[in-house]
């Protein structure tokens, strides 16, 4: 579906010629986030295959601190995207996965075992399974892509954790970090969106601390309007607006709810 070269790839991240042209890393570069779905269907198979390549993906100390939920009931989809900002491609993906950190397959074995998990009351597990968790989804998302399947991940999927929690019989020590949509994309009019230039986020040897976005600012203003947003309205602007507490949805009483879950006791 979507057939960019590294070059012509690297232009739209950019906005320039690549230093090299690396035709294998191609479709690294091709990413972007689909949010329409034709109704082909994804085999189970598919699926587990998928899987496997996310519990390929590396796992601090093999703790392996997440899992996934696969939801496919209509009535649940519907739930869960009403609760996630309402977004139809929940819905109309064919697969919807919820990925978790998760504490509570650990503290079960370790009791098993008669041991007391207090480690797990430490923010360094919780940091550990959001690694975890996040590296298994991009190994799947890199896999699924290369199968010519599109994906959008859901990051709202955090703004009512307490009800996602019902929806999901999640059990103490469990929390949903992002859903991901995966499926074949309706058509080719999704497009690759510029990032930073490569000076604002490599930096050699020590942290440059005056980092000047201005170019990717000029550059942001064709791809806003060509998603018939307002130009002028800087990625800068845009993201310090999104930085404020009325843009958090909810998510700000998020450090509780991880308390009451027995995360970031510590």
């Amino acid at each position: 579906m979507f057939g960019e070269t590294f070059s012509e790839a690297w232009q739209q991240r950019y906005g320039e010629l690549p230093v090299a042209d690396i035709p294998d890393l191609a479709p690294f570069l091709r990413h972007r986030s689909v949010r329409k779905y034709n109704c082909d269907p994804v085999s189970d198979e598919t699926i587990a295959a998928l899987i496997g390549a996310a519990q390929s993906a590396a796992t601090s100390s093999n703790l392996q601190l997440w899992s996934v939920i696969s939801i496919q009931d209509p009535d649940r989809r519907d739930q869960l995207a009403k609760l996630s900002g309402d977004q139809d491609q929940i819905r109309e993906a064919a697969w919807f996965l919820t990925f978790f950190a998760d504490h509570h397959r650990l503290r079960m074995a370790a009791q098993s075992h008669g041991v007391d998990p207090d480690g797990l009351d430490y923010s360094e597990f919780f940091t550990m399974a959001v690694v975890d968790a996040s590296l298994a989804a991009e190994r799947l998302v890199v896999a699924a892509e290369s199968l010519g399947l599109s994906i959008c991940y859901i990051g709202s999927l955090r703004n009512h954790p307490d009800k996602v929690a019902d929806v999901l019989n999640l059990p103490e020590g469990v929390f949903g970090l992002f859903g991901l949509c995966i499926g074949w994309p309706a058509d080719d009019a999704s497009e690759i969106k510029p990032r930073l230039g490569q000076p604002a986020v490599w930096f050699r040897e020590q942290y440059n601390r005056d980092v000047d976005t201005s170019d990717y600012d000029g550059r942001m203003r064709a791809f806003y309007e060509s998603q018939r947003m307002k130009g002028d309205v800087t990625w800068s602007m845009r993201s310090a607006r999104r930085a404020t507490l009325p843009q958090m949805n909810g998510r700000e009483s998020q450090f509780e709810w991880l308390k009451s879950l027995g995360f970031l006791l510590k």
